[in-house]
């Protein structure tokens, strides 16, 4: 089912389970380093297990309908990181393409294992071998947040969607809504994050892991408390309550996604929608429910 690429690959990489198509990553839109540091921590953190895979699914792609993916859909995935969320729609689309700049390709290859209908391609959005208006269905989960001009890389993104096709995308919301406190708390968060970012890989990696014990499961811990005595509006005010059913190899994960990255742009749910309108998309739906902000739309 899968297209011909509309470029020739660099080189092939022959792995266990398939074929690894390498194409020039290069290109104005990207921060090499930003891509280098993802690429080292999904190769860390990539052994995610079948219910980690399916949980996370179900809060990501709560939007979606049979009528945006089913058996019959072709799909792209950009950013696919360590390949959870492909691995996820494997089993409700025909076929899809995993594609991601860094090295966690190789990650991505060792969780979706054996699955057939899947092919893997190192590329960046600027230099993707497919042509436009392709897919049924496009996705880019975290991913366009991290890039220096992400109005630019989600246009070129919806470029690869057939009409009346799908575009769904997650992106960091700007903390809209929230009270001065949760606030306050984000901002000295982020003054670490600036920090912490710059730090070189193995102590980066460490202190994100003593972030996670002593920032992260205070408040994790104290949510889980209030559900338990029932108290469960408190639990959700609490900051990181949606984190409380989560596991400790997924705080970790988060907590080096959070404050490994030297580079990341927040957005209100407004703006997320006049971007997805300006790149063509209808019917765009932002969903209410966590991770905030994830949305879908059609193409005209």
């Amino acid at each position: 089912m899968e297209c011909e690429f509309v470029s020739t690959p660099d080189r092939i990489i022959q792995t266990k389970y398939r074929q690894i198509n390498i194409f020039n990553i290069g290109g104005k839109n990207i921060d090499k380093k930003v891509v280098d540091e993802f690429g080292d921590e999904w190769l860390k953190f990539y052994e995610h297990d079948d219910e980690l895979v399916e949980k996370g699914g179900s809060e990501y792609f709560d939007i979606l309908n049979k009528e945006m993916v089913n058996a019959k859909t072709y799909a792209l995935d950009i950013g696919c990181g360590t390949g959870r969320w492909t691995k996820y729609l494997s089993k409700k689309v025909g076929f899809i393409e995993a594609v991601d700049p860094s090295n966690a390709i190789f990650a991505a290859d060792k969780l979706l294992g054996e699955i057939k209908n899947v092919r893997l391609s190192q590329a960046s959005i600027d230099t993707l071998p497919f042509a436009d208006e392709t897919f049924d269905f496009v996705m880019s989960i975290g991913v366009l947040h991290h890039i220096p001009d992400t109005r630019k890389a989600l246009f070129d993104c919806v470029k690869k969607v057939k009409k009346g096709g799908y575009f769904f995308v997650y992106l960091y919301y700007n903390l809209e809504k929230r009270g001065p406190y949760y606030t306050a708390l984000f901002k000295l968060s982020d003054l670490v994050r600036k920090i912490v970012s710059r730090f070189p890989g193995k102590l980066k990696h460490f202190v994100c892991d003593v972030l996670a014990i002593i920032f992260y499961m205070p408040f994790i811990l104290a949510g889980r408390f209030f559900e338990f005595l029932g108290f469960k509006d408190l639990a959700k005010r609490m900051p990181l309550h949606g984190y409380q059913n989560r596991s400790f190899f997924m705080v970790r994960n988060d907590t080096l996604d959070r404050f490994g990255t030297r580079l990341e742009q927040r957005f209100s749910a407004e703006e997320i929608k006049e971007m997805m309108q300006s790149a063509g998309l209808t019917d765009i739906v932002i969903s209410p429910g966590i991770p905030l902000y994830h949305a879908i739309g059609k193409k005209m």
